[in-house]
């Protein structure tokens, strides 16, 4: 049964992420079978104590991950298990491009970000974004997925600004701060750990950086990883839709 969960004053991204997990954990659990319908988005909204649109958000991301169908006039239905990792590599252009414009707003604020955490933080606080960064290595070495630990440093860089709005925003969006979409495919092991040392390498640079109080190279470090991902997602959109990146 799906715990109830209170709008309180989280952001709307943190209520997603809560109802997401939610539903997840009852279709693990076997409260739903598959191709069992799970309740109606009105029941939803009672139970979890949200709005509509944090519940059609958390539908919208277990549909683009494979957990369910959305089904015009029916209701929402869950799917087969052992046919998600097929449908993981199916590339799902709206959510890319929603991943995308989450990318382009974090950009200039978290570059900013970067540049005051070099300046402003304290050693405590630069001694938690050692902590954080060595985190996302852990799930690396695990083979566990680094979203998680990946919002958590990005929170810490933004917390070490001294200035609660940068730390405001990025909690707004909660975990869909991290893009969902799937770069490599969950069962390509060797590919998605390979992409996962490519962020943690891109991360490192920011922290040294900051460790060294060179902001005008945190700034860098930091424009690198996110536009990298920019483009990542870019190219994953243009597959999406049938094209490839011309090279000159």
């Amino acid at each position: 049964m799906a715990v109830e969960l209170k709008t309180g004053r989280k952001g709307s991204g943190s209520l997603v992420a809560k109802v997401e997990q939610s539903l997840r954990d009852a279709i693990l659990a076997g409260n739903y079978a598959p191709g069992d319908r799970l309740p109606s988005e009105i029941e939803l909204t009672e139970t979890h104590g949200v709005s509509r649109t944090v519940v059609r958000e958390a539908v919208t991301a277990l549909r683009c991950d494979g957990w369910v169908d959305v089904r015009q006039g029916a209701g929402i239905f869950v799917l087969d298990r052992s046919t998600i990792p097929q449908k993981s590599e199916t590339l799902d252009g709206a959510r890319l491009a929603s991943d995308l414009e989450v990318l382009e707003v974090r950009t200039p604020l978290e570059i900013e970000a970067a540049g005051l955490a070099a300046l402003r933080r304290s050693p405590a606080q630069e001694e938690l974004i050692f902590d954080c960064h060595a985190a996302v290595l852990r799930c690396i070495n695990e083979n566990r997925s680094i979203r998680e630990a990946d919002l958590a440093l990005h929170l810490a860089i933004a917390a070490a600004t001294n200035n609660p709005l940068f730390t405001q925003f990025l909690e707004q969006q909660g975990q869909h701060a991290i893009p969902q979409s799937k770069v490599v495919a969950e069962h390509q092991n060797d590919e998605q750990t390979a992409y996962r040392r490519l962020i943690h390498k891109e991360h490192e640079a920011v922290v040294l950086a900051i460790s060294d109080a060179d902001d005008r190279a945190a700034r860098l470090a930091m424009q690198n990883h996110l536009r990298g991902s920019q483009l990542r997602y870019r190219d994953l959109l243009r597959a999406a839709r049938g094209l490839e990146r011309s090279f000159p």
